[in-house]
């Protein structure tokens, strides 16, 4: 089997650089190799441990869940579409002011909850936004990958430590 090679792999250092050179204020780091499994119809609840599902539309979800996972519904379409997207995650206390930067959603908690997705674009890439206990996770096709990469390690320069 040939070995898998993360869309950010080369991106690894710069973007860990941001949380350095904001003083934490915007952290960035990729969450590589997501199993992520596009489902039509109502997907069969899981009991599965770190397995989430969101809703992209009226009858379109997205599993999302640990490297491995797979999925199977007699009543839905599922196609694994883990290998088209790359996760980043994102956190910080102007996180929020970051993404803003790049994004047309209003994503304050008041808005956007703990739980909640949509999809969009930021930095003109079309991506997956998912507010997470943590922070943000970023679905971005493994294409635009790098642009959001580069866009994001721009975009925090806003908030370097000291300004």
């Amino acid at each position: 089997m040939a070995e898998r090679n993360s869309p950010l792999g080369g991106a690894t250092d710069r973007l860990a650089a941001v949380a350095a050179a904001t003083g934490g204020a915007v952290t960035v780091a990729e969450v590589p190799f997501l199993t992520q499994i596009g489902v039509r119809a109502l997907p069969s609840t899981s009991t599965a441990v770190d397995v989430n599902v969101l809703q992209l539309g009226p009858d379109e979800w997205l599993i999302v869940g640990p490297p491995g996972l797979s999925a199977a519904s007699a009543d839905s379409s599922a196609v694994d579409v883990s290998a088209q997207r790359t996760t980043v995650a994102m956190g910080g206390s102007r996180v929020l002011d970051l993404l803003a930067m790049g994004c047309a959603i209003d994503l304050h908690p008041r808005v956007f909850r703990v739980g909640d997705c949509a999809q969009t674009t930021m930095a003109h890439a079309p991506v997956i936004i998912w507010r997470r206990e943590t922070g943000f996770w970023i679905l971005v096709r493994a294409s635009f990958a790098a642009h959001l990469a580069d866009w994001i390690v721009d975009a925090a320069q806003e908030f370097t430590a000291g300004d």
